[in-house]
């Protein structure tokens, strides 16, 4: 499995080597050595897969309390990922990565503490399924707006196409958002 550094502190991008024959493809989705020698954490709170239909969007989320870091895949179709680094303190506070995450590629990302994470579906159907390193906080939970004019994420649905949740629909402006210190 290949790792890079992304442009935001902290973010990883791992790439597997995957093996294709007659019978399918196979890769590997986690190796606790090579994960430990990156800095990703090796024993994990939660597991957790969502399936979403096309357009959906879901975040700008995160935890202001037990902030949780993901390791993040799509196990079926293709997903435009997003993480915005919400750490006050950092030199790319306020900016964002994002790229496209699928079946086909097998790219991995791994989101540390004090990020916000969204996706959108860019397929019929897409399946996520992530690792987090701390509890789900309820009360910590935080949303930014998607379509926050201040981060500009260049996000491939229209504002009208978006299938929101009503907690995403509500979430906060950047500039309002508790951010990390």
């Amino acid at each position: 499995m290949d790792v890079q550094r992304s442009a935001l502190d902290g973010v990883l991008i791992f790439t597997p080597k995957k093996f294709t024959d007659a019978r399918g493809t196979f890769w590997e989705t986690y190796n606790h050595r090579l994960m430990h020698q990156a800095g990703v954490p090796t024993e994990w709170k939660q597991d957790n897969t969502s399936v979403s239909f096309k357009n959906v969007i879901r975040g700008i989320h995160y935890q202001i309390t037990h902030p949780q870091g993901k390791l993040i895949r799509v196990t079926h179709g293709a997903v435009f990922d997003v993480a915005v680094d919400l750490r006050r303190s950092s030199s790319t506070f306020g900016r964002h990565i994002s790229m496209e995450l699928s079946e086909e590629n097998g790219i991995m990302l791994w989101i540390p503490p004090g990020f916000g994470h969204g996706f959108a579906a860019l397929t019929d159907r897409a399946g996520f399924a992530y690792k987090v390193s701390e509890d789900y906080s309820p009360s910590g939970e935080r949303t930014i707006l998607w379509n926050d004019p201040t981060l500009a994420i260049p996000w491939p649905v229209s504002e009208q196409d978006a299938i929101l949740s009503a907690k995403d629909q509500q979430g906060t402006r950047f500039d309002e958002a508790e951010v990390f210190p």
